[in-house]
């Protein structure tokens, strides 16, 4: 992708962190990953997504994605993030912005995440229609500190840039 020198660049970031509760899978960036739990939330509780969806949203100046898909609206209840992901992708593209990149960390002591990435990038870049190499995903642990570290939840940080279209 070419970035001309009149473009307006933007770069947004998003966080998010759940909780675990009792369940035999996590979901990440799509992707089920067997575990001896499952993230609390409203949602499927996958925290990448949800980290992405708000760089993506805070990048285009459209809010955070709890303004959006508030928990509050039952219609909301047990949705697959993915879904949530396409939809701001939706609002982005009507806002006249395109994805650069997208670049995200999962925080976790587990499960391991290295042998799911490509399936997440694969996932991402095809729910907001850009390629692969547009969508880095990493993760560390917090060396067994905090509530990461105790095993009490995951979290995840996300930047997206974007270009306004001229």
């Amino acid at each position: 992708m070419n970035i001309e020198m009149s473009s307006n660049i933007r770069i947004g970031h998003g966080y998010d962190a759940h909780r675990f509760q009792t369940g035999d899978a996590v979901i990440l960036g799509g992707v089920s990953i067997p575990f001896d739990r499952a993230l609390a939330a409203h949602s499927d509780g996958d925290v990448l997504l949800h980290a992405i969806c708000d760089s993506l949203l805070g990048a285009s100046a459209l809010g955070d994605i709890g303004r959006h898909f508030p928990d509050s609206n039952a219609e909301f209840k047990g949705v697959d993030s993915r879904y949530l992901l396409r939809e701001v992708a939706r609002m982005i593209e009507n806002a006249g912005i395109s994805v650069i990149n997208i670049d995200a960390t999962l925080i976790a002591e587990r499960p391991k995440i290295a042998p799911h990435v490509d399936e997440m990038r694969t996932n991402i870049g095809a729910d907001l229609g850009i390629l692969v190499g547009q969508v880095s995903i990493k993760a560390t642990t917090t060396e067994k500190m905090g509530f990461i570290g105790r095993g009490e939840g995951i979290a995840a940080d996300a930047v997206a840039l974007v270009q306004e279209h001229q």
